[in-house]
């Protein structure tokens, strides 16, 4: 058995990335204008800073340019993050460590979104597969078996997964 790679890869928005960095010479702006004026803050001027910083905060972008999971069935498994900057952010994480791994319902009050996890030997907390990124769960799924048939824990049934609804409990 040789190993399995899979990608998701982030789509990258130009507009988005503009748009941050002209919030940014904003928020810059803003807070020096008081600053060199060598006026006091104002209540005028204290809701353009909190204006400019939501503003920068809401059009941050998201440096990820793809994350990817490659399962070696003899030793475990690595989470990679790619960013465009050409940082790689690797976690491995042996088998003898995995119990087993979940698809999550994810619930906000504004959204529903699926997350793969992994549930570990001597952790508190699941360990996210991909953790920068919400693919859907048409494609968490191929990673999700093939992370089952790693570990030998296929418990769940594959029809309970491959047809979600945000409304299931």
């Amino acid at each position: 058995m040789g190993v399995d790679v899979h990608e998701i890869f982030v789509k990258k928005s130009r507009l988005r990335v503009v748009l941050w960095y002209i919030g940014i010479v904003f928020l810059l702006v803003n807070i020096s204008q008081p600053l060199l004026a060598k006026e006091g803050l104002s209540i005028g001027s204290v809701w353009n800073i909190t204006f400019a910083i939501l503003v920068a905060k809401c059009l941050q972008y998201k440096p990820v340019k793809k994350e990817s999971v490659v399962i070696m069935p003899a030793f475990g498994v690595q989470l990679e993050i790619h960013f465009w900057s050409g940082r790689v952010d690797r976690h491995f994480v042996p088998i003898g460590k995995i119990l087993k791994s979940l698809i999550n319902e994810c619930v906000t009050p504004v959204t529903c979104y699926w997350s793969l996890a992994l549930l570990l030997r001597d952790e508190e907390e699941l360990l996210l597969v991909f953790q920068k990124s919400r693919p859907p769960v048409k494609m968490l799924v191929p990673v999700w078996k093939a992370l089952c048939t790693l570990t030998n824990s296929e418990h769940l049934s594959p029809s309970r997964v491959d047809k979600p609804n945000c409304s299931e409990k």
